[in-house]
């Protein structure tokens, strides 16, 4: 078996090519995903995107209309000192806000002066964590009755400090797979996101495998 992505975009010649090198093809659609088989005996099961899917009677139970709509989408991206929040229409970025706050490294002196740099830290920590809240606050709150998710990445420990701030809760509810590993939360870093989460995720077993 197989793990791999497609964009969206690419979605619908994907299955027509999963049919050419395959032969014909049958399909179980249900909400959270969709299970292509083929008379080879190839499956692909494709992970719903935005799940649940309205399936629908039509192809593949409608996930490539599905999975092509353009959503309004908040992400929330978290690593370290940095930060940044944007909502996107479908692929385009429509405001956005990037940040950052200092946090020391890590050092390997002992004693009381391991215990300062420790509080030191933490306190730095915290402050980044605060400065993240008040940017999602500030970009993303505004938008919440018209977003349809919200998708985070980074480092999760930070991502879910932020998120546990009362004021987002809101956000927090919406917030649906996958994960997203990114580097420094830069602007473009958050600008790229789409080609992460505007994807299908399939896990493809062929015959001999």
């Amino acid at each position: 078996m197989r793990e791999l992505t497609v964009g969206v975009a690419r979605l619908s010649r994907w299955l027509a090519g999963f049919g050419e090198r395959h032969g014909e093809v049958s399909f179980e659609a249900a909400p959270l995903e969709v299970v292509v088989t083929a008379a080879d005996g190839a499956v692909a099961v494709f992970e719903v995107p935005f799940a649940p899917l309205s399936v629908a009677d039509s192809p593949y139970g409608g996930l490539v209309e599905h999975a092509t709509r353009d959503r309004r989408v908040g992400v929330l991206l978290v690593r370290r000192g940095g930060y940044a929040a944007g909502v996107f229409e479908g692929s385009k970025l429509l405001v956005s806000k990037v940040g950052s706050r200092h946090v020391q490294g890590r050092t390997a002196a002992g004693g009381w002066s391991q215990q300062r740099f420790a509080r030191r830290r933490e306190k730095q920590a915290r402050e980044a964590m605060e400065s993240a809240a008040d940017v999602v606050a500030r970009v993303l709150l505004p938008e919440v009755r018209s977003l349809d998710a919200v998708i985070v990445g980074g480092d999760r420990p930070s991502v879910a400090a932020v998120l546990d701030t009362p004021r987002l809760a809101p956000l927090k509810a919406l917030v649906v797979p996958p994960h997203l590993n990114v580097p420094d939360p830069r602007h473009a870093v958050l600008q790229r996101t789409p080609d992460d989460f505007r994807v299908v995720r399939i896990r493809l077993t062929e015959p001999g495998d």
